[in-house]
């Protein structure tokens, strides 16, 4: 055997493995997700939708310290703070809910990115109210 041989199958030989690995991997991704399954869709839509909720938690708390129910300070940090985790909450579910090719059970995370869409601008609204009463009150 030649060198040229030894080349051309070694070269070969990635693309034979390839070849038939295509038709397993796309069999494995074809296979339904299933409830309980954590895929990176919902692991975003998750992770903001515990980031919109810490900012609508954050956002009351300032509102309330903004009118002076709770605490002595004016509540400006923890409406900017609210607003800051409200905006996030509300880009990370609609990027989630525009990449999402299925409905809801298709593991896209779609449903909270949904649930995003309603919960970051709660926490924007809060730390928007919480900022002009700080400014009111300063």
């Amino acid at each position: 055997m030649s060198a040229r041989h030894l080349l051309t199958a070694a070269a070969a030989a990635p693309l034979g493995i390839a070849g038939l690995a295509a038709p397993v991997a796309s069999h494995v991704l074809a296979q339904p997700v299933g409830a309980y399954t954590l895929t990176s869709g919902r692991l975003w839509s998750a992770v903001a939708a515990l980031l919109g909720l810490a900012g609508v938690v954050i956002g009351g708390l300032a509102l309330a310290r903004s009118t002076g129910r709770i605490g002595t300070g004016t509540g400006r940090r923890g409406a900017i703070a609210a607003l800051s985790a409200g905006s996030a909450c509300t880009v990370i579910g609609g990027l989630v809910v525009a990449a999402a090719e299925g409905g809801p059970s298709t593991g896209y995370g779609i449903v909270g990115g949904y649930v995003d869409l309603v919960v970051g601008p709660i926490a924007v609204v809060l730390g928007g109210l919480a900022l002009v009463r700080s400014r009111r009150a300063a």
